[in-house]
C-alpha cells in the first residue's frame, strides 16, 4: 500500500471483476427505468453493484440535475454552468421511487455552489416528497459539504433520514488534487456537525489507490471515528476516463480486509471495505 506508481496500461487484477447483473428484481426495475426514463446513478455512473443493490430493492438517484459546478479529478459527473433548478424534481424522484418499489433509497446530488442555498432547499423538500408518496421507503442522503454552512445542513438534519453521509473520498495530502474546490478538514468538520446537530446516523466514503500510503489510510480512519461517524465505506478508485486521474495501485482484497478490522476496532457501527465496495454499497443495512 506505499506509494507504489503503477503503469496505467495493466490490466485491472481479477478481484476487479463483476458479475453481470441477473435475476427478477433486477430485470423488473430495469424495464421500469427504461420504461419511464427515470434517472439513476447507478446507470449513469456505471456502478459495479447495480445488479445486487437493485436485487436487494436499493437504487441511488441524483438530484439538481447532472452538471457539477466543481471539478472532481475521480468523478465522472460533467462539469460546468447548471441548468436552473427544476421544482417538480422531488415529486418526480419519490414517483420513480414508488413505482420501482424501492425499499432503500439512495439520494445524492452534484455541488450547487452556484446557488444561494446551495441546492439545500430541493434536497430538504426531495425527502419530504419521498416520505409523503412512498412512507415505507428509508434514506440515505449523501450530501455535497454545502461549504460548510450550517444553515444549509441543518436542513437536512431537520427533515431526519435514516442516514446522512458525505465522502471524504481520499486521504488530507490528496485531498487537493483529488477534490480541487473541497477541504479535508471541512469534510470533517461536516461530519462531526450532523451529529452535534442530532443526526442519528452517519457514513462517510473513501476511495484507496490514488497514491496514498498505508499510514496515511489508517490516519484518515482515525479522523473519520473522532468526528463520531458510525459508518465507514472503503473500496478502489477506478478511473472513469482517460481525462479522469490514473489509477496509481489496486489494492488486493487482503489490505482491504487489514484496513477493514482496523476501522472495525476503532468502533465504527459498520464498515465496508473491498475492491468493488462503492459508498451505496449494502446501503440498506447500515440504517439500523
Amino acid at each position: 500500500m506505499e506509494n507504489l506508481v503503477q503503469d496505467t496500461t495493466v490490466q485491472k487484477p481479477k478481484w476487479i471483476r463483476v458479475k453481470l447483473p441477473t435475476g427478477k428484481n433486477y430485470r423488473e426495475l430495469r424495464t421500469l427505468v427504461d420504461k419511464y426514463k427515470l434517472n439513476t446513478i447507478c446507470q449513469s455512473g456505471s456502478c459495479p453493484n447495480m445488479g445486487e443493490c437493485w436485487g436487494e430493492g436499493t437504487a441511488t438517484f441524483m438530484i439538481l440535475g447532472n452538471i457539477c459546478t466543481r471539478s472532481c479529478g475521480f468523478c465522472g459527473v460533467k462539469t460546468g454552468k447548471p441548468l436552473d433548478v427544476n421544482w417538480d424534481e422531488p415529486e418526480k424522484v419519490a414517483r420513480s421511487i414508488k413505482l420501482m418499489k424501492i425499499k432503500h433509497a439512495v439520494l445524492t446530488s452534484v455541488d450547487r455552489d452556484d446557488l444561494k442555498d446551495m441546492g439545500s432547499i430541493l434536497w430538504a423538500e426531495t425527502v419530504n416528497a419521498v416520505r409523503r408518496i412512498s412512507p415505507s421507503t428509508t434514506m440515505e442522503t449523501l450530501i455535497p459539504d454545502f461549504q460548510g454552512i450550517t444553515k444549509h445542513i441543518d436542513r437536512l438534519v431537520d427533515v431526519a433520514p435514516e442516514v446522512i453521509s458525505h465522502n471524504m473520498e481520499t486521504v488530507k495530502r490528496l485531498t487537493r488534487e483529488v477534490r480541487i474546490q473541497a477541504k479535508y478538514e471541512r469534510s470533517l468538520d461536516v461530519l462531526k456537525y450532523l451529529k452535534e446537530a442530532g443526526q442519528r446516523r452517519t457514513k462517510t466514503g473513501v476511495m484507496l489507490g490514488l497514491g496514498e500510503t498505508k499510514d496515511e489510510v489508517f490516519q484518515t480512519i482515525e479522523d473519520i471515528r473522532n468526528a463520531n461517524v458510525d459508518v465507514i465505506t472503503l473500496g478502489q478508485y477506478l478511473q472513469p476516463t482517460k481525462k479522469h486521474l490514473p489509477v496509481k495501485r489496486f489494492i488486493t482484497p487482503e489490505e482491504f480486509d487489514e484496513l477493514g478490522n482496523f476501522a472495525k476496532s476503532l468502533g465504527f457501527r459498520h464498515v465496508e471495505s473491498s475492491p468493488l465496495v462503492r459508498s451505496s454499497y449494502h446501503a440498506e443495512k447500515h440504517i439500523h
